[in-house]
């Protein structure tokens, strides 16, 4: 199977036929001239459900009992992420829409409101807006610092995704709040964000371009402190469009 994922096209050698299904919608017909190859093993599978263990441990929470072929798609994900910042692309945890053409990225800690951010989003604006991905999309950054934000079918559990590519015009840090307020924030206030909702590479060398990749990103940066009332999309979105 071959996929496209951020302008690359990815060989996965996978296990099971339930990744056919998941990545349906950046499947390519044509196998040549990849840019990496994935095989996944039975050892990739046991890693991604200890992971998952110890971090339900760490929680306090019931450990969860995934399929093998759910954490298949796991690995492929993480072998993509640690050869991706090789081509100035890193995955970044975060909900991330399209409005006419235009892309804007939330993110935050877990449970915190991406998606209900996005949906209002979508609700306030109707048919201009387009989810991008809802959970892990990838981003491409320019020698000049702009950068590119595509989706993925790794697109958390609404499973809200699209393929397709847009300029990024900012980031918002979202914040649980009673009342609705945004600011602009420098980035040296939203580096450690940043690097925190960030892939973190295994590989020594994939982590130093993912920290070079962050600090040379260029693109608005916003902190939203916000209810669950429509009023907070429209906040947001009349202060970050510009």
């Amino acid at each position: 199977m071959v996929i496209q994922l951020a302008d690359r096209r990815i060989e996965i050698r996978n296990i099971y036929l339930y990744m056919e299904e998941y990545c349906r919608d950046y499947t390519l017909s044509d196998t040549d001239d990849c840019d990496m190859e994935i095989r996944i093993t039975q050892e990739d599978i046991v890693y991604e459900r200890q992971k998952s263990e110890q971090e339900d441990i760490a929680e306090g929470i019931p450990i969860r009992q995934f399929s093998e072929e759910y954490l298949e798609t796991l690995a492929v994900y993480r072998k993509i992420a640690e050869q991706m910042p090789f081509y100035d692309t890193f995955l970044f945890h975060g909900s991330a829409i399209a409005v006419d053409g235009t892309g804007y990225l939330f993110t935050a800690k877990s449970g915190t409101g991406k998606s209900t951010h996005t949906r209002l989003w979508r609700e306030l604006l109707g048919q201009r807006a387009t989810m991008i991905n809802d959970d892990k999309p990838l981003i491409r950054v320019n020698v000049d610092g702009n950068a590119v934000i595509y989706g993925t079918p790794w697109d958390g559990k609404h499973r809200l995704s699209n393929p397709i590519s847009v300029p990024l015009k900012a980031i918002c840090i979202l914040e649980r709040a009673e009342t609705n307020r945004i600011r602009e924030i420098t980035k040296q206030e939203t580096l450690p964000m940043l690097f925190q909702q960030a892939y973190r590479p295994m590989d020594t060398g994939a982590m130093q371009r993912t920290i070079a990749l962050i600090e040379r990103l260029h693109v608005k940066l916003y902190r939203l402190g916000c209810n669950m009332d429509p009023s907070a999309a429209e906040l947001s979105y009349h202060t970050m469009k510009g």
